[in-house]
């Protein structure tokens, strides 16, 4: 029973004594004190008290043999908090900074992989996905050969599925408009073409392409009768092209149906 008081007298003794440091820490202006408060911090995976333990005085190394270490702990430091916009200003200051440095291929990764990570759904603006996959590439195309190439390919290929599937989301929504105020089929043929020349190894490729011949087929429907035959042939045309490209598709049946309906009206 005396044991388990001691423990109970000890453990919030430990914890007082933690958060005692960190606020003598934070009240310090010894940079050096700072830096390895953060190191024991980080270790024991205290990655707020880290950061803000060494964000006031990072500068102060500046130009010293630490400065690299304070830098690139305090960015890995924000990205294990997961505070990924903070970590990406951090890390690029890093690898701006030293482009050579130490830690530079890591900062590289980390800054793309934590923007990945933070990638907003295909719904939201995507300016965060674009500068993801800027910060990947170039990271690919700093260090080629660097053990995490595979992991940057596949969160590249998979932002890029991200704004394909918005523009799909777009070429759609112009579909469903049909004539409403104008020909929005062909703004929805524009949209998907777009997106095939941007991603043509987009898991939505398929897609995309079924949406161009619905939208070829729906504007020819809704064409006057003497445009209609041309219109129809570029039902036709559409028609091969998806088939060609997968012969296997699921919706292959609702692609016979459009041609069988186009072929009536392009034969001689």
């Amino acid at each position: 029973m005396r044991r388990h008081t001691y423990l109970y007298i000890f453990i919030p003794l430990l914890l007082l004594s933690s958060c005692g440091e960190y606020q003598r820490v934070l009240k310090s202006t010894d940079a050096e004190y700072h830096l390895d408060f953060a190191k024991r911090a980080f270790a024991e995976k205290k990655y707020t008290q880290a950061a803000t333990a060494l964000e006031p005085v990072v500068t102060v190394f500046k130009g010293t043999e630490k400065a690299e270490e304070a830098l690139y702990l305090l960015a890995l430091s924000n990205y294990e908090n997961k505070d990924y916009e903070t970590s990406g200003t951090w890390f690029k200051t890093y690898y701006t900074r030293f482009p050579k440095g130490k830690y530079t291929e890591l900062a590289r990764y980390f800054c793309g992989y934590g923007y990945y990570l933070d990638s907003p759904d295909p719904q939201l603006d995507q300016t965060g996905t674009l500068k993801a996959i800027q910060e990947l590439q170039s990271f690919l195309d700093y260090f080629p050969k660097s053990d995490k190439v595979s992991l940057a390919q596949n969160a590249i290929f998979e932002l890029q599925d991200k704004l394909t599937l918005k523009q799909l989301e777009n070429a759609q929504l112009y579909y469903n408009l049909g004539t409403y105020l104008g020909n929005n089929y062909e703004s929805a043929i524009i949209v998907a073409r777009n997106a095939i020349k941007d991603y043509p190894y987009s898991k939505y490729k398929e897609d995309l392409e079924l949406l161009i011949l619905k939208s070829r087929y729906q504007e020819a429907r809704e064409s006057v009768d003497e445009r209609k035959t041309d219109r129809f042939r570029e039902v036709v045309d559409e028609y091969y092209s998806f088939i060609n490209n997968y012969p296997d598709s699921p919706h292959r049946d609702e692609a016979e149906n459009i041609f069988k309906i186009a072929s009536k009206y392009t034969q001689e």
